[in-house]
């Protein structure tokens, strides 16, 4: 039973993961940068990659999640004001969509719910075996 709390475990984990990239992508959707100087880049949205873990014996043991740059970062976007502007008046905009952020947060709350469920789960089972246990002696 032990096991099975440290796989629901790995599974919030990894929500809270997902939760983390959405929340930076969200907050710094709008930091621009320059296109063509690479210490003056714009913000680079995150993912997450998840990876299954297993014994020797190919058990489960869990989930580990990292967080991953996505591709295509950013966009060039018209802003001839900016400091990050180049002559074109461009500027590299994060690629971040708010509707695949929300969907990102929803999988996470789901995600976090399953989870839940099998810590309860595992401790009313738990707390069955032990009352049996007791009835039986």
């Amino acid at each position: 039973m032990i096991n099975t709390i440290q796989i629901a475990l790995s599974g919030l984990n990894a929500a809270s993961r997902k939760v983390e990239a959405s929340a930076s992508n969200i907050a710094n959707m709008q930091t621009m940068g320059s296109l063509e100087n690479p210490e003056a880049a714009p913000y680079t949205p995150l993912a997450t990659q998840q990876t299954a873990l297993t014994d020797g014996q190919g058990n489960g043991l869990g989930v580990k999640s990292d967080f991953i740059p996505k591709p295509q970062p950013f966009t060039p976007a018209y802003a001839p004001d900016s400091p990050f502007a180049n002559a074109q008046g461009l500027v590299g905009a994060p690629n971040v969509d708010l509707a695949e952020e929300a969907v990102n947060l929803s999988i996470a709350k789901t995600a976090y719910k399953a989870n839940v469920a099998v810590i309860k789960t595992t401790e009313d089972m738990t707390d069955e075996l032990l009352s049996v246990f007791d009835r039986k002696v």
